[in-house]
């Protein structure tokens, strides 16, 4: 089966309908959302619609919470907050209840989603080095976990003697004896210093995880932002992949 898996779209249409559109060309079979589909851009209902359709997987992310009232807004940077603050006043309360109905983990044979870390996760806590990386490893029940979160895209490897290793080589080929911790980056804010939207493809059958990019129209993400009157931050980041 070849999943499309993707996280971190941010009410940034343009990026999400340009991964969508790629996905279209990669005959994909079932499609898997790792979170955060709203906050910090202007289109978060567009996205919430768009993301419905698909029927995906899906796990909460902290942006998700906290538009859905699961999360103080204390936690958040000032910019974040404005924009979440935002974003509430633009949801229906069916779109509330949407983002309140996921769940913050999903396993089967196959994979596990989480948005941040298995390690709690409803602290939504970031995956960013081998010590966070070898805790996920002791609690994972499958072989593979993606994440998101970072909105930095990479694999964290675990050999049959627990060494972790760290790449950003794709595609990848998975093998039997190891554990992978897939990080598939940001659709809607990358944070890489690449501003084309990231998105992922898992191939279980070949057993390979390829991590692709792809461009969007950032100037109509942008423009949307200024004219919903978010913070121009949200809009100027999108250029730098910051």
């Amino acid at each position: 089966m070849r999943y499309g898996i993707f996280s971190d779209v941010h009410s940034n249409l343009p990026a999400l309908e340009a991964v969508l559109t790629a996905y279209q060309e990669e005959r994909i079979d079932r499609h898997a959302c790792i979170g955060d589909i709203v906050g910090y851009a202007a289109n978060p209902r567009e996205c919430i619609n768009k993301i419905r359709d698909l029927k995906p997987i899906l796990v909460a992310g902290n942006h998700d919470w906290a538009c859905a009232d699961l999360l103080n807004t204390r936690y958040f940077n000032p910019i974040a907050k404005e924009a979440i603050e935002w974003t509430e006043m633009q949801l229906s309360h069916d779109e509330k209840s949407f983002l309140k109905s996921m769940d913050l983990v999903f396993s089967d044979s196959n994979f596990i989603l989480v948005h941040g870390t298995l390690d709690s996760p409803e602290d939504f806590d970031y995956l960013f080095d081998q010590l966070d990386a070898q805790i996920n490893f002791e609690l994972m029940a499958a072989d593979i976990c993606f994440v998101g979160h970072t909105h930095i895209p990479g694999v964290f490897v675990q050999d049959i003697n627990n060494r972790i290793s760290y790449v950003q080589d794709y595609p990848l080929s998975l093998s039997p004896r190891k554990k992978y911790i897939v990080n598939v980056g940001s659709v809607g804010q990358p944070r890489d210093r690449n501003p084309m939207a990231s998105y992922c493809v898992f191939d279980s059958d070949r057993s390979v995880i390829d991590i692709k990019r792809v461009n969007y129209d950032i100037k109509q993400a942008q423009d949307s932002i200024f004219a919903a009157g978010l913070p121009s931050f949200l809009a100027e980041r999108l250029a730098a992949g910051k």
